[in-house]
């Protein structure tokens, strides 16, 4: 958990969404771990000290899935509690994956990665990459500036 400069206060930690296309498909993986274990999820992560949105993407569908991005654009954004000691601010981002093959570089927080067609999503989708396909699906930039989204729990 964050706190501010003072040590006193909590404060979100600042992630990322990375909605990778290939064509009419997208990529996911079903999620382990902390939170949204069992849900289908694009790759994401933490916004690192000094990193550009651009650099971050691109770090983490590397780190993850072993892919080389391009054509990097503004998603949508949004607050989301996992819990009570969780609070992310998300900046979500899509982008293009047009060559090679995704391998799972994280067995620990994810099952492997797949390629699916947008009309044929699989279920159940985190909360995050629910968002960013709505936005996706619109055309418009996703920002509700009012809502605090929280995921389900499974079963």
């Amino acid at each position: 958990m964050e706190r501010n400069a003072q040590g006193t206060e909590r404060r979100p930690l600042v992630g990322m969404g990375v909605l990778v296309l290939r064509g009419d498909r997208v990529l996911l993986g079903r999620r382990k771990g902390a939170h949204g274990a069992g849900y289908y999820a694009a790759p994401g992560g933490h916004i690192e000290w000094g990193e550009s949105l651009a650099a971050t993407a691109r770090r983490e569908v590397h780190e993850e899935c072993g892919l080389e991005i391009e054509n990097i654009r503004l998603l949508s954004v949004g607050s989301y509690l996992w819990g009570p000691d969780r609070h992310f601010v998300d900046v979500d981002v899509v982008c293009e994956a047009p060559y090679g093959e995704p391998r799972n570089l994280e067995p620990d927080r994810c099952e492997g990665w797949e390629w699916h067609p947008l009309d044929e999503l699989p279920s159940p989708l985190f909360i995050v990459t629910e968002n960013m396909l709505a936005s996706l699906a619109s055309g418009v930039i996703s920002a509700d500036l009012d809502a605090i989204y929280q995921q389900p729990r499974l079963g």
